[in-house]
């Protein structure tokens, strides 16, 4: 592949980065689907090749760079690039650092992947192709993706995990990103989203202020128990604002600059720890609790752009 690809191309929004060496690089002369592997790679990753002459060995670099030492989940692509016929496939061996990962490797035009899980690598790596006997051309490889083996170190809180998916569901265009487990691994949780660490990992903040966001607010907000800051402010939504009684830690909620529309939430009067609320430039009525207004400290904000009165 000569061309940076990611999502929409990759739906699971790998990275795919060029390749360059001193090795030929050929154009694919047939199509393939992608349905023909499991992992859906982007078809552009089958537009060119790396190969060598006939009868010798392809040797890569790859990754460029040096590889902390640990166990790696490895997966290589391979399409036989010459025009469809009874003589479109090659055979080779494949090896990573002098150890055998696949022999005698038929390659034809419909492409073939393979892949290797727990591979351990340390430092620089070397994949070697060997081309088998009487083969008329060299091998040939088309891509190769890499991701390093992480212990995931404990799991989030179901309610969490469902919360944040009916979020998602509710948002039009939510980040990318935002798929599978929302705190874990450690240190790669969804954009926006800040975990506790532990056997347990919890959902504590959410901000995804300016994100350009459309869609309504998930009544699933409720499940997220452990929350303390919400900040949704400077989006497109609209809806009305659900429950949050059972935010317990809530210490901050912006809203601010969206289109949310109905009552004012009644419940925020029962979120003791709410600290900070702004709500401004929505198209709220209805009345503000007058214990909520009154709360020693608290910070709130509602206008301009609602309809709000506040209640003895």
């Amino acid at each position: 592949m000569n061309c940076k690809t990611s999502f929409p191309d990759d739906p699971y929004n790998r990275f795919w980065q060029p390749f360059m060496d001193n090795n030929p690089i050929v154009e694919s002369h047939s199509n393939i689907t992608s349905s023909d592997f499991w992992n859906t790679p982007p078809l552009k990753v089958f537009k060119s090749a790396i190969t060598t002459s006939r009868g010798k060995t392809l040797q890569l670099q790859w990754p460029t760079e040096p590889l902390p030492s640990s166990k790696y989940y490895i997966s290589l692509y391979f399409q036989e690039n010459r025009t469809p016929s009874p003589f479109s496939w090659r055979v080779f061996s494949v090896s990573v650092n002098g150890k055998n990962f696949f022999t005698n490797l038929n390659v034809t035009t419909d492409g073939v992947m393979v892949y290797g899980t727990q591979w351990p690598l340390s430092g620089l790596t070397e994949i070697v192709m060997t081309p088998g006997a009487d083969i008329p051309v060299g091998p040939v490889i088309n891509a190769g993706e890499i991701f390093q083996m992480l212990p995931l170190g404990g799991r989030t809180l179901t309610r969490d995990v469902m919360g944040m998916e009916d979020l998602a569901r509710g948002f039009n265009n939510p980040p990318s990103d935002w798929s599978g487990d929302p705190c874990l691994p450690q240190n790669n949780s969804w954009t926006g989203v800040t975990c506790t660490t532990g056997k347990l990992a919890r959902v504590v903040t959410l901000n995804l202020t300016n994100f350009g966001l459309a869609g309504s607010l998930s009544p699933s907000i409720a499940n997220l128990t452990g929350l303390t800051h919400l900040w949704l402010g400077g989006n497109k939504l609209s809806g009305p604002i659900p429950e949050m009684s059972t935010l317990n830690e809530l210490q901050t909620l912006h809203l601010e600059d969206n289109g949310f529309e109905g009552s004012f939430p009644q419940s925020l009067d029962q979120v003791t720890s709410l600290q900070e609320i702004y709500v401004q430039n929505n198209n709220l009525n209805g009345t503000i609790p007058g214990t909520l207004q009154k709360r020693l400290g608290i910070n709130l904000k509602v206008t301009p752009g609602n309809h709000l009165s506040t209640s003895a």
